[in-house]
């Protein structure tokens, strides 16, 4: 038998009944507090009905005051305070009529002057709806804060999403102006069959790109079935020249990553150390546990860059392409402090460290 989870709800979820709620607590507490005041002070049962009459005056005298201060809360601030203290005082003042008016009227033997009892009510009466006043702009104030903090939220979400969105849209266009150029070459070589095949890899790799939202996150294993067909279209020029290897260990397999965020680390590799040298190069992608971590290194037997340095940064300017300041971007956006961005460099080639949180969430975002 299953049962149902009942999901608690915030209290202000639902303003107007918050409002209600309160009102109709207050109140009452206000009532039972009095009434026990009086009770305990030797009166008898009947006094308790001045103390009724006052607190259903108290209620819905608060009621109509809501509704002035809602459109209070509109004006300027000036206006707004002005004019809530005046409201408040008038009320007090009806209050306290009443209050006096009932009390002389069930009390006409007393001797305690109507002034006198309408100063006391009046007092009684301003404390009270002066509370229940503060008491209502604080929440309202409250209420602002946390809408314009939602809002915020929000702003920076779509904001982040509309980044990522623009990072991964910019690695499709150079991957797809060198592609277009090698097929342009094959047909000029009337090389149409090898053309033909090259589209269909092409085809298959752009479905995939766009099966996937730009903030979608992917498995590492789908990642390298990605590459793999990427390889398999440069594999069409290069030949024999670009020998790529993968070692991904199996605890890993399934963890989570930006989409294409690999590729571009591939491409360069291909454009820096395989298109140089007669040779080609070798390139390889390995990804393991690191503690905590996934660690996800692309490498390369080029070149590499003459310094042999290692940096956590690669700007543009260097000539590695957009490529790395692009994932470097990406992986800010996607784990913020929690993830490392390396290159190393040696005479025997050039590496990318890539370190990021071990997630295998499978509620992650995954185009079917």
């Amino acid at each position: 038998m299953s049962v149902t989870r009942i999901q608690p709800q915030p209290f202000f979820a639902d303003k107007n009944r918050a409002f209600w709620n309160l009102q109709s607590l207050g109140w009452a507490g206000a009532f039972l507090l009095r009434g026990s005041s009086t009770i305990a002070n030797g009166q008898s049962f009947s006094s308790l009905i001045p103390v009724l009459i006052s607190t259903v005056t108290g209620y819905s005298v608060t009621l109509l005051m809501a509704v002035a201060f809602r459109f209070l809360l509109k004006q300027r601030p000036i206006v707004t305070w002005g004019v809530s203290i005046l409201t408040v005082v008038l009320a007090a003042g009806l209050v306290a009529f009443i209050d006096a008016w009932v009390f002389s009227t069930q009390n006409r033997s007393g001797d305690t002057a109507g002034l006198q009892l309408f100063l006391g009510a009046f007092y009684l009466s301003v404390t009270l709806i002066g509370a229940w006043s503060a008491l209502y702009y604080a929440i309202n104030f409250y209420l602002t804060v946390e809408e314009q903090a939602d809002q915020l939220l929000r702003l920076e979400t779509q904001a982040s999403s509309a980044q990522l969105a623009m990072l991964r849209y910019q690695l499709n266009p150079h991957f797809l102006f060198n592609t277009l150029n090698s097929i342009s070459t094959l047909v000029l070589l009337k090389q149409t069959d090898r053309a033909n095949a090259m589209l269909s890899r092409l085809s298959s790799f752009l479905r995939y790109t766009l099966i996937n939202e730009p903030t979608a996150q992917v498995t590492i294993e789908q990642e390298v079935e990605t590459l793999k067909l990427y390889l398999e279209i440069e594999k069409m020029r290069f030949e024999d020249r670009l020998r790529p290897a993968f070692t991904i260990d199996p605890a890993v397999a399934h963890a989570r990553l930006p989409s294409l965020l690999l590729q571009p680390l591939v491409e360069n590799a291909i454009k820096y150390a395989v298109t140089p040298k007669e040779e080609g190069a070798d390139i390889s992608v390995t990804a393991q546990p690191a503690g905590e971590n996934v660690r996800i290194i692309v490498s390369d037997t080029g070149p590499g860059l003459n310094d042999g340095a290692i940096k956590p940064h690669i700007p543009m300017s260097e000539g590695t392409g957009v490529g790395l300041p692009n994932i470097r971007d990406r992986l800010i956006q996607a784990f913020g402090e929690r993830q490392r961005f390396e290159t190393r460099s040696t005479p025997g080639g050039f590496s990318v460290i890539i370190e990021i949180p071990l997630n295998m969430d499978e509620r992650s975002k995954v185009a079917a």
